[in-house]
């Protein structure tokens, strides 16, 4: 299957970082199984994420995990929750996602190139 190009302009766009949460707790309100979770960005702040994660982690597993995740897109209205920014993840192939993560220990905000 071939995708869309796109130009390094517009990858250079997408800043993608690393954060560590801070909190996790189950999201009842969303339609699909997910958690809210709040994450350490470093210097770029703390922000909010609803993530359907909930197949493999349970919220005591995710504190204190780093993550990769896009910060600048605009914030997401999910039921009664603002999520600002999109945790990334591998689909595998039951449809269930699997959390990129770098595999040491790395400060929080840093951007991933």
């Amino acid at each position: 299957m071939q995708t869309e190009k796109i130009s390094w302009e517009d990858f250079a766009k997408v800043e993608i970082c690393t954060g560590t949460i801070i909190k996790a707790e189950n999201f009842s309100k969303a339609r699909k199984p997910a958690y809210k979770l709040l994450i350490d960005f470093g210097e770029k702040g703390v922000l909010k994420s609803s993530a359907q994660i909930t197949d493999f982690y349970t919220p005591e597993d995710l504190a204190g995990k780093q993550i990769i995740a896009v910060i600048n897109f605009p914030p997401k209205q999910i039921a009664n929750f603002i999520s600002e920014c999109l945790v990334l993840g591998v689909v595998n192939k039951d449809n269930k996602v699997i959390l990129i993560s770098p595999d040491k220990n790395v400060i929080n905000g840093l951007k991933i190139a």
